[in-house]
């Protein structure tokens, strides 16, 4: 019986489970893996002719790609600074909408909704506001915010793209504080509170620690949105002004399929896989650490 139970239970998950695995290994993994191989080629991704050359496209990127370089300090300036706000301006809103307001409901609604368009027709929507419409508030209002070179030039390009992804990611990562901080039992805070604990206090020592899984989710999505970026970067700057806001995905797209080498293209793509990989997995074992249990 026992047998047949778990000859059972197999095809079960076979059936169920089975087509999954096998669209995610030649969607995911096969790919995955020929890009490692590729790493170590010279090939324009094009013709038949692929030459082994070794460690030599790692060597080039770590040693002598200042292109690379750029982008990916570019990348980190980038991602360090959307990640905080957007985490601080998410969290911001989930403790003012889980206030007792009779707009709340629409108000999550509206917070949210940017979230839901794509990041190409964003960057295009927000390139009109920066060179459009910031141009002609800034010619009837006079302030000197409005009439910045928004696009045109490396500071404020770099703030054009942050304030894009931040308006864009803070309502989803509302949603996911306003569930934690509907979890953090009223009876906790409200002793704490009859103890003389200032607001403050009680948001800093019981409500972050005990929302700190929600903490965990959103700083891990925000680095991997943040070092990913792409649509944005296209749609908004396309890496101006002079490949000063470059992303990294851009300029691994531009090496592989505009200047065909794909193989250094795979190459950049597996060093930024391991360092996302390694910065994640930092991140998520840091604040796993401080999570705590009621």
């Amino acid at each position: 019986m026992k047998a047949k139970s778990r000859s059972s239970n197999w095809i079960h998950q076979s059936v169920f489970v089975g087509p999954a695995v096998v669209f995610f290994a030649l969607i995911v993994v096969a790919p995955f893996l020929l890009s490692i191989y590729y790493s170590f080629t010279e090939w324009n991704g094009v013709t038949s002719n692929m030459k082994w050359i070794g460690i030599d496209n790692f060597k080039r990127i770590i040693v002598a790609d200042e292109d690379f370089h750029k982008s990916f300090w570019f990348t980190v300036r980038f991602s360090v600074t959307n990640v905080l706000l957007a985490n601080i301006v998410g969290f911001s809103l989930a403790l003012l909408l889980t206030q007792k307001l009779k707009s709340r409901n629409i108000l999550r609604t509206v917070f949210f909704l940017p979230n839901v368009i794509g990041g190409l027709l964003l960057g295009f929507i927000w390139q009109f506001i920066f060179v459009k419409g910031f141009t002609t508030i800034g010619e009837l209002t006079n302030l000197a915010f409005f009439k910045l070179p928004w696009l045109g030039d490396a500071p404020t390009a770099f703030w054009g793209l942050v304030i894009v992804s931040v308006w864009q990611t803070a309502g989803y990562l509302m949603v996911i504080y306003i569930a934690a901080l509907a979890n953090v039992p009223k009876d906790i805070t409200e002793a704490a509170t009859i103890d003389g604990a200032t607001r403050i206090q009680v948001l800093r020592h019981i409500t972050v620690p005990l929302i700190m899984p929600a903490v965990t989710v959103c700083l891990f999505l925000t680095i991997s949105w943040a070092f990913k970026m792409y649509d944005l970067n296209v749609s908004l700057t396309q890496g101006g002004p002079f490949n000063s806001t470059q992303s990294v995905a851009l300029n691994i797209y531009e090496e592989a399929f505009r200047n065909n080498r794909y193989g250094l293209g795979t190459a950049k793509s597996l060093v930024f896989f391991i360092v996302v990989a390694v910065i994640t997995s930092i991140q998520v074992w840091v604040t796993k650490k401080k999570e705590v249990e009621v």
